[in-house]
């Protein structure tokens, strides 16, 4: 059963109303995937006021809890999660993939539209099974494909992939999309890689850019916004997978220590509830153990639980550094200084695009020492860095409005998927 989430200005009977689903990695902790559904969700009361909207998610009490309307859990399994182990966890995870196929299909027949707001739904630069979310999305696009429904991938991230079943799966999912569109040209390119036309798909900002901020300044010069992750290396890394974990929250805890000895104050935020918040806390006890003379205001940790929350912790503060890829957009989008502890190119081409490629390096393969330089370099021209961000940020914006303005076109109008339509590249690599 589907809920009315909007109502609206505009005079529409509910027999023609557009029926849309909502599907993502959303409602699980994850702040950068719900954050993309609120800007797509902003964009559907501005636009689809009478939509009848509903979800296909991993936490759909978290989301029916927050929207009031009705959510289906992404996999079948996932009610049996904490129950089943063993051989009847192995039997139960099998079968639920037969069940998902049916689920899926009659879930996307329901709907006129279902989107995939933003994230990295076809990327593996995380640890991810291809029988998980692969599946998941090659599901939805061929049962959008099968039944009519318009299924777009919005402002979505990819990235190139060398596990054959995963990069096939999410191929096809890219290719059997009614409308599809990247957050970088790395993603877009990717997805040529794997085979998929991209002649007439294009690049716009990430849909974090369409969201509102909350009002900020320059913040305060000498606090320090410091971003950690559970950090535990790419899909390639399992078997190395806890050395790099505990090598990388040692030196984030060296660098703190750096900061506190330096003057500065200190604000730290995770950026999923489920995973980063442990190393969050080990990152403060850590500090609080070793400068016990420490003022706790020095030193905080407020827990944030949106992505609206994460940009108001963030406005106060005068420099960034951190991990996860939203917590380094969050702090692009308030025009912060940033430096990027990143774990997949995307970051760096991030970075790039706002005009701070010299403030980058690999989690897998942080350094201190350079990292320290890299910072002082970075509170040194946090002026000039600022213009130049503040500058980008009006344009993604405007980029921004400009494909809201086509989806409404294809999705809730009818026609066919003219991704031509779009505007040309900027240079900036806004839209590509």
């Amino acid at each position: 059963m589907t809920s009315r989430l909007f109502t609206g200005r505009r005079e529409r009977s509910i027999a023609t109303a557009p029926r849309v689903g909502l599907c993502g990695l959303l409602g699980s902790g994850n702040i950068g995937n719900d954050g993309m559904l609120e800007a797509l969700l902003t964009y559907l009361r501005a636009d689809q006021p009478d939509a009848i909207v509903d979800f296909m998610c991993s936490g759909p009490e978290s989301v029916q809890a927050r929207y009031g309307v009705a959510a289906t859990p992404l996999n079948w399994y996932q009610k049996h999660e904490q129950q089943a182990s063993g051989v009847i966890a192995v039997v139960l995870k099998v079968l639920g993939k037969g069940i998902d196929a049916y689920r899926t299909a009659s879930w996307v027949r329901r709907h006129d539209v279902v989107i995939v707001p933003g994230a990295g739904v076809l990327e593996a630069t995380l640890p991810v099974r291809p029988s998980s979310y692969p599946y998941t999305m090659f599901l939805l696009s061929a049962s959008g494909r099968l039944f009519g429904t318009k299924v777009a991938l919005v402002s979505v991230g990819a990235n190139v992939i060398s596990q054959r079943l995963t990069k096939w799966l999410f191929a096809s999912a890219a290719r059997l999309a009614f409308y599809r569109s990247y957050r970088d040209t790395l993603s877009r390119d990717a997805m040529r890689q794997a085979g998929v036309d991209t002649t007439q798909d294009h690049v716009y900002p990430d849909l974090a850019f369409a969201l509102p901020t909350p009002p900020e300044g320059p913040g305060a010069a000498l606090t320090v916004g410091v971003g950690v992750m559970a950090y535990y290396g790419g899909n390639d890394d399992r078997r190395r997978a806890d050395e790099i974990h505990a090598s990388y929250v040692e030196k984030m805890k060296c660098f703190v220590r750096w900061l506190a000895d330096s003057g500065h104050r200190i604000r730290l935020f995770g950026g999923d509830n489920n995973f980063d918040d442990s190393v969050v806390q080990e990152v403060l006890a850590d500090l609080r153990a070793y400068r016990p003379d420490l003022e706790p205001m020095w030193a905080v940790a407020e827990p944030v639980t949106s992505m609206g929350e994460l940009m108001r912790e963030i406005a106060p503060v005068g420099t960034v550094v951190a991990t996860r890829y939203h917590n380094v957009l969050c702090a692009l989008k308030l025009s912060k200084p940033t430096l990027s502890i990143g774990y997949a190119a995307k970051h760096d081409v991030l970075m790039a695009d706002m005009g701070l490629s010299e403030f980058c390096q690999s989690a897998r393969s942080l350094d201190v020492d350079r990292l320290i330089e890299q910072f002082t370099e970075l509170e040194s021209r946090s002026a000039e860095l600022r213009r130049t961000m503040t500058e980008r940020n009006a344009a993604k914006a405007r980029h921004l409005d400009h494909q809201f303005a086509l989806l409404s076109t294809l999705l809730f109008a009818s026609g066919e998927p003219a991704r031509a339509a779009a505007e040309p590249t900027s240079a900036a690599g806004d839209i590509r």
